[in-house]
């Protein structure tokens, strides 16, 4: 019997593929909080997930507990969005840096937990072939 990586791993990849682009997004707010005009930008995962219910994918529930999402269901098609600051700058930069870094943080332990989950799924698929 084959094993399907994209069953057993889920949605892991995908999301550790947006924590990824939205870390590099983050870091180029925060690299350019100094230059004049530039417009910090970010990816919204709310936008991503009321996209995917918004094109006709529903949840099915198949145990009175659990609720699992179709397997087309897509993490990855958020848009790139302009941050609108609390503070205007008299350059026109919008990046705010302890906004900046709270965001970028919060996004590297978001990551660091998602790529510990696919670590915990290879461990068990790791276990299962093994027959241990």
């Amino acid at each position: 019997m084959a094993i399907n990586f994209n069953a057993a791993l889920g949605d892991g990849p995908q999301i550790l593929a947006f924590r990824e682009k939205r870390g590099e997004i983050l870091a180029a707010n925060l690299a350019n909080a100094d230059t004049p005009n530039f417009k910090a930008r970010d990816l919204d995962f709310k936008s991503v997930l009321k996209q995917t219910v918004a094109s006709g994918v529903t949840m099915e529930r198949t145990h009175a507990g659990h609720i699992t999402p179709p397997p087309q269901q897509q993490l990855f098609g958020a848009n790139l969005m302009y941050r609108n600051p609390s503070q205007v700058s008299l350059d026109g930069n919008t990046v705010e840096s302890h906004v900046e870094q709270a965001k970028y943080a919060e996004n590297a332990v978001r990551y660091q937990a998602s790529l510990s989950f696919l670590s915990d799924d290879f461990s068990g698929m790791k276990l299962a072939i093994r027959g241990q």
